[in-house]
């Protein structure tokens, strides 16, 4: 009895609870939601127009939903659009792009991943050198280098190909790709590597068994960035291939900006979903490890 009444004066000691309604929470929330409404309207206007037929899109009102959805624009969009003299829509640059992304993709990370593991763990005379000339060329503008590609691709008898355009995705993700790499494979613990090579593993042994292993969440990084660049691309593709190869985006533009025929907006909407409907999806796919990667692999070195 006497020790409650003596701990009965005693305030209760830590931080006071925060307010649900407070005035940080109150201007922070609604920041977030004008900055998503910022980025989500355009993308509700498209998809609404997208579905809806030209007479109801002549009414004006670009905002308002559709009033007999029809996904004929996405159908004509995919397969019937035309594209310059091509009227096959936009599957044949899909697959023109599925061709190139892979290939890609896989080569700039296989390629990366090892330069990364070399530059963080087997360290060679000169190696700062070569890392810094490498990073170098993260930063040189892609314009300056367009015209010594074309006559390197022309060499090589590249020139107008996919093969050619993959040999210049891949070579321009390597920078960037190595970056990432070198620091994620610097922020594991050096005694893991060394506990391996006192039992005697070599350069692949350790690369494949213990290194991969701990990657997940950079790759997914490397992944992203290379899916998201290469497919999005305009300009590379535009150069360094021809009608018959162009990838999607090239397509998309013959087709927005096509001065022939009526305007089809529900058409050019369909068409721009389509577009990047890729990326949009291995980004929803694979946020998480996303977010955990570039916070190991872009902060630490």
């Amino acid at each position: 009895m006497a020790d409650m009444t003596a701990n009965a004066g005693i305030e209760p000691r830590g931080p006071k609870p925060k307010k649900t309604f407070s005035r940080g929470n109150i201007f922070l929330y609604g920041t977030l939601i004008m900055v998503s409404m910022y980025y989500l309207l355009p993308l509700y206007v498209m998809l609404v127009t997208s579905v809806k037929g030209m007479p109801e899109i002549r009414l004006g009102n670009v905002f308002s939903p559709p009033l007999e959805v029809t996904f004929e624009p996405w159908v004509k969009a995919w397969s019937e659009a035309c594209t310059g003299i091509n009227c096959d829509g936009l599957s044949r640059g899909f697959w023109n792009s599925v061709q190139i992304l892979i290939p890609s993709c896989v080569l700039s990370i296989a390629i990366a991943s090892v330069n990364g593991y070399a530059l963080s763990n087997w360290k060679f005379k000169g190696s700062e050198v070569f890392f810094t000339i490498l990073i170098l060329g993260a930063f040189i503008p892609y314009q300056t280098m367009l015209y010594p590609i074309v006559i390197l691709l022309r060499e090589l008898g590249l020139m107008g190909s996919i093969s050619g355009l993959v040999l210049v995705h891949t070579i321009f993700g390597m920078p960037i790709l190595t970056l990432l790499f070198r620091n994620y494979f610097a922020s594991i613990p050096e005694e893991l590597f060394k506990a391996a090579r006192v039992d005697g593993a070599g350069f692949w042994r350790i690369y494949f068994q213990i290194m991969l292993p701990m990657a997940l969440p950079i790759f997914v990084v490397a992944v992203i960035l290379q899916v998201t660049g290469i497919w999005n691309d305009f300009l590379f593709g535009v150069i360094y291939t021809k009608p018959a190869t162009y990838p999607m985006t090239v397509q998309l533009n013959n087709i927005v900006n096509s001065v022939q025929g009526i305007k089809e907006y529900n058409v050019n909407m369909a068409a721009t979903m389509l577009t990047g409907l890729v990326p949009l999806v291995i980004y929803f796919l694979s946020g998480k490890l996303f977010v955990r990667g570039i916070a190991a692999g872009a902060v630490k070195g």
